[in-house]
Order: C-alpha cells, then structure tokens, then sequence
C-alpha cells in the first residue's frame, strides 16, 4: 500500500506538472520548432523528434507517427528520465533513449533536437563531417563535430553511441542517420541544426568554388581560433579543443 501511495503521489505531480504555465510554454516552444524544422525540410514524413527537460526529474518530448508539422499540443507527452509517458496519449518517439542518453552524460544539455537535413545527412551517409576551422560562425557555435557510429534507430545500441561524444560537442552527426543536436533550450538546439546544416552545404559550395578558381580555402588564423575558444568558454558551449 506505500509503494502504490508513492506511485499515485508522483502521478499527480506529473500531472500537475503537465498543467503548468511553465509546460504549456515549452509545449508552444516544441510546436513551433517542430515546423520551423518541416518547413526547412530538415524533416520529413514523420521523422525527427524534440525533447526539453522540465524541472530535474521529467521531460516533454514529442510523439511518434506524427508529423512535426501537424502536432498539437496534446501531442506532447511529459515521461520521466527513464523513459516511461505520465501524461500523454500518444506513444512517444522510440528515439527518445538517444535523448536520455544525453541528458544522463550531459547535465548542461536541457534541450535535445535530432532531425535529416539534406547537407548534413549527406555527409552522415559518407561517416564524415566538414572541416573545422574556416568559418567564424560555425566555430563560435559548434566548432568541430563528431560522428557517431552506425547502429539501428531506436534502440539503446543506438542511443549510445553519442556517449563518447556528448560532453565536448553540441553537434553529432549520426552515421547513415542525421543530426543531433543539445543546447539550454529547443530554440537554441534547433538554431544549432541550422547553423551546422548551413555550413555543411557552404563548404561543399567552398569546394567547388576553391576548384574554379585555382584557388586553396583559407583557414582561420590559429591564433583567432584562441579567440573564438575563449568567447565559447563564456558562453558555456563546449569544444573539444577547449
């Protein structure tokens, strides 16, 4: 009889959560991430998926066999960090374990984007990212990404994979997959996908310009790199050469 006083308590929490003024704002966040990412094309069908931690021991988190352009925000399931729905009547996205995994390794991480934009998913499809050190925005943002290797979606083999990875970069390219991206809030990772997506298609473009012109790209100056690392430590964002 405790143990089920225990579980009825943390039920009406959750609920109580769910009903939030503080639930309903990141609800409205998610939606209008969700087709911000449709209309980029950075999503199709029902892909991708959007999670956002709330309070230290729950998170909202978008639903499966939706897509991101048509949810609503009964859509939205609130679960707990290990993955079981409280709220919500929509089974949640089966990617949602790559979501714990970085909340788990990366307390800085309260937001966590995984989305296929073209450029970036092209260079998934090779196990590669683009270069670091050329382009200020990129550097100041994310700086170099990592690759993940392949494993099946949805699965905890999958999930992780970005352990290695999580805590020196916002951005991980997900072999064969997409893109996965965490950052404070769901604006901010999903301003992440667009600066990461932004530069992959630049520097294929850089490529051919670089060839037509007979000309070599030009890095950043090493000693403007420094620079760039010291404004990141302020800002709180993470570089593996930091």
């Amino acid at each position: 009889m405790e143990q089920r006083a225990i579980l009825i308590a943390e039920r009406d929490d959750a609920v109580d959560l769910a009903a939030s003024a503080e639930a309903e704002a990141m609800r409205q966040e998610i939606l209008f991430m969700g087709r911000k990412l449709w209309e980029r094309q950075y999503v199709d069908g029902n892909a991708g998926n959007i999670s956002a931690r709330i309070g230290e021991e729950y998170l909202l988190c978008t639903p499966t066999r939706v897509s991101k352009h048509d949810m609503t925000p009964e859509d939205i399931c609130l679960a707990d960090l290990n993955g079981k729905i409280l709220v919500g009547t929509k089974p949640r996205t089966s990617e949602l374990l790559l979501h714990l995994e970085i909340y788990r390794h990366c307390p800085e991480a309260r937001a966590v984007v995984h989305c296929h934009p073209p450029y970036a998913t092209a260079f998934a499809l090779a196990g590669a990212v683009p270069p670091a050190g050329y382009h200020s925005e990129y550097e100041t943002m994310i700086g170099p990404a990592a690759v993940a290797p392949y494993e099946t979606p949805g699965t905890q083999a999958f999930a992780e994979t970005v352990r290695p990875f999580v805590r020196k970069h916002n951005t991980i390219v997900l072999a064969n997959h997409g893109v996965v991206c965490w950052a404070d809030t769901v604006t901010h990772a999903e301003w992440l996908v667009e600066t990461f997506e932004t530069y992959c298609k630049t520097w294929l473009i850089a490529q051919q310009v670089s060839a037509q012109l007979g000309r070599p790209l030009q890095p950043i100056p090493t000693d403007k790199i420094g620079e760039i690392l010291a404004i990141k430590r302020q800002m709180g964002l993470p570089d593996e050469r930091s």
